[in-house]
């Protein structure tokens, strides 16, 4: 028996994460005792199979009885077989003791996956806080998640412990589904098999890790890294750092992964803290890893230096506008102190406030804490920066500087609008250029000649503007104007009229189905169009008989409509279904007509159904008997099974109708030197006859 003491973890604190996640996956599958399988094809002509269970009891007891690996050929040379060829790869558990022995004291893996299989107890020693997220009293679930942890790392004690195979005798020419059935006796447990579908040609290059990204800060960086994307081929990473983009080194030492998996909320990163020396450009990438060991390509590169803090911060205090609008004179407060630490210091502009600054007056004297600008705009905002003399610095708040300004915006253009069938009005228009800019008035009238009422209580900022208006009154129209307002409430001429029209609310006449066949696979119908003279088109729904939800179809338009009928065919039908179809018209306003009553209309079977198959017969001529089997495929929709015979030169008849649990019976009644034919044909739960199998035998 193996003792704690081959266990050192201490070195495996980092995967507490990974311990979350598979404990979250062991309980969200633990009401079903199965076997997953994976399966990853290589270039050198091999598949590796890696395979697991998905609960801790089962876990235990496949340890004890173990795993069969059978293998069936499917396709060979893109052509399914009709029979696949099955090969028994062999069975598999774990090793024995002694096999774990010879390795574990220089794999920690290893001693992990020993322990949690042979081990008296599980107690994980150098976690610490470990115990305080997990339930040391749950020994089997540990035992299970550790188990599956070190296998997903480690493909060699996968293999040692019963969980992976690499079956080098394939073919690229076939493809294979691999079954892995438990030995578990069944009146023990009842475990599922598992199965995977691949082939040589089913390899894929592996991805590399997209999104790297980080944030270089004083003396450390953090990265991050989209791990989503690709959690189906990585269970774990490597982080590689190098100083000249050339030669890299690995940073850690065990595979890295994430917490995020086991918690609530999912951020799809993951993030790794590297801690750096400062003012040295570092570069960075990651490699992912697959629970075969294989190793991805490296991600994209990423760079960056590590840059001191200035510990001081300008901040601007006063502002004074001079020189007939056009200077401002800006007052900045710095400590004394941090005039050692700076070079000097920058006065930056923006159009706005979270805008793009541009510097406007370099190289200001450190002890300076005054500067004049003299070429103002309408609209201003100014930063003050601390430039760091190594390299590193502070920006103030911004502030505001606006000159007096008497001049109004421009008129404003490209006003256009809509109303749709609920009276609400979208009206937009092209934006105005000025920098200072505080927004637009909207204007309404319900008649051309009359005065407009204002309906903006203060300027409207963006260049879209919702309204709504009475449908059910006299007039048919309504009229709208803009003015344009900046920040010193100068307003703009008014814009041009606009003119839109009230929507229709009378829905079109219904267009009613006179007549229809099933032909050719195919549903005819013929309908009388809506009277109305202003509808554009007719649109064809269609639903199953006991759906709830109609589904469009096809839309005739106008154009195409017939002063009186249409002819419409459905060729997208499949047999043996009732189909409920109804015709709606639709008017240039986009009412529709209130017609909800449709036409059912049978479509009987194109082909009948297969419902048996690998019909065949054994013949005794020492005891007399014939012996009849089959395979019953969906026996939940079929009611019974039928069975026909007929000696040859007579008439067949009725032998037996049998319940679809039956797979075989026997027929006694024969006579040497006859050629027997029998058919069988199964009845569906619906009433329909399969299509039968026919199956001759000479006695």
């Amino acid at each position: 028996m193996l003792d704690n003491k081959y266990i050192s973890l201490k070195k495996v604190v980092l995967l507490i994460g990974v311990l979350l996640a598979t404990t979250g996956q062991s309980q969200a599958t633990k009401e079903e005792n199965s076997i997953m399988v994976l399966a990853r094809p290589q270039t050198d002509n091999k598949i590796m199979l890696r395979w697991g269970p998905t609960t801790p009891r089962a876990f235990r007891k496949l340890n004890k009885f173990g795993y069969k690996l059978k293998r069936y050929t499917i396709s060979i040379s893109g052509k399914t077989l009709s029979k696949p060829i099955e090969e028994d790869l062999g069975n598999f558990k774990p090793a024995e003791p002694l096999e774990w022995q010879k390795i574990i004291e220089n794999n920690n893996n290893a001693a992990i996956m020993a322990q949690s299989i042979f081990g008296e107890s599980f107690n994980v020693e150098g976690v610490g806080t470990l115990q305080g997220i997990i339930n040391m009293s749950q020994e089997q679930e540990q035992r299970f998640t550790w188990a599956l942890y070190v296998a997903d790392q480690d493909f060699k004690v996968a293999k040692l412990a019963g969980l992976g195979y690499e079956d080098i005798n394939v073919k690229s020419s076939e493809k294979y589904v691999y079954k892995v059935y438990p030995l578990v006796p069944k009146d023990q447990l009842e475990i599922k098999d598992g199965g995977v579908f691949v082939g040589l040609q089913d390899y894929q290059e592996l991805p590399k890790p997209l999104d790297l990204a980080g944030i270089f800060n004083d003396k450390q960086v953090m990265l991050n890294w989209n791990y989503a994307i690709h959690k189906q081929e990585y269970n774990s990473y490597f982080v590689e750092r190098s100083e000249d983009g050339i030669n890299y080194e690995q940073l850690n030492k065990l595979p890295y992964t994430t917490l995020n998996s086991g918690g609530r909320v999912d951020t799809k990163r993951i993030y790794y803290v590297d801690s750096i020396k400062n003012n040295i450009k570092y570069y960075y990438r990651v490699k992912g890893r697959t629970p075969f060991g294989e190793l991805s390509p490296p991600s994209d590169v990423i760079s960056g230096e590590g840059k001191k803090v200035l510990p001081y911060v300008p901040k601007i205090s006063t502002k004074e506008i001079v020189n007939e609008e056009k200077s401002v004179i800006l007052e900045w407060q710095f400590l004394k102190e941090g005039n050692e630490f700076i070079k000097g210091f920058e006065l930056n502009r923006s159009d706005k406030a979270n805008g793009v600054y541009k510097t406007v007056i370099r190289n200001i004297s450190p002890t300076a804490r005054k500067i004049r600008y003299d070429n103002l705009k309408p609209t201003n905002y100014f930063k003050i920066s601390a430039i760091g003399k190594e390299g590193n610095s502070r920006d103030s708040y911004p502030v505001l500087v606006q000159p007096i300004d008497s001049i109004p915006p421009v008129k404003p253009i490209g006003l256009n609008g809509k109303v749709d069938s609920l009276g609400v009005v979208t009206l937009s228009w092209k934006a105005n250029a000025e920098l200072d800019m505080l927004g637009y008035r909207v204007f309404k009238g319900n008649n051309k000649n009359e005065e407009f009422s204002q309906i903006t209580v203060s300027p409207h900022l963006a260049t879209t503007y919702y309204d709504s208006v009475s449908v059910k009154s006299l007039n048919d129209k309504v009229y709208y104007k803009i003015v344009a307002v900046d920040q010193r409430y100068n307003m703009s001429k008014y814009s041009d009229v606009l003119v839109l029209d009230k929507p229709d609310f009378i829905a079109p006449s219904d267009p009613v189905i006179t007549s229809y066949k099933v032909k050719d696979k195919k549903v005819f119908l013929k309908w009388a169009n809506s009277s109305s003279t202003d509808v554009v088109k007719h649109e064809v729904y269609r639903k199953l008989r006991d759906s709830i939800n109609w589904k469009l179809i096809s839309t005739v338009e106008k154009d195409t409509l017939k002063p009186s009928y249409t002819d419409w065919q459905d060729t997208n039908v499949d047999g043996g279904y009732d189909y409920n179809y109804l015709i709606k018209a639709v008017d240039d306003s986009g009412l529709v007509s209130k017609n909800e009553k449709g036409i059912t209309i049978e479509v009987p079977r194109f082909e009948l159904l297969t419902g048996i198959k690998n019909f065949g017969s054994y013949v005794d001529k020492t005891n007399n008997f014939i012996e009849l089997f089959w395979k019953v495929l969906d026996e939940k929709n079929i009611a019974e099974l039928m069975l026909y015979k007929e000696v040859k030169g007579k008439k067949m008849s009725l032998l037996r109708v049998m319940p679809p649990k039956f797979k075989r019976i026997v027929d006694e009644n024969i006579k040497p030197n006859n050629i027997y034919t029998y058919i069988i044909r199964p009845v569906f739960i619906d009433g329909s006859l399969g299509q039968i199998k026919r199956l001759e035998v000479k006695y």
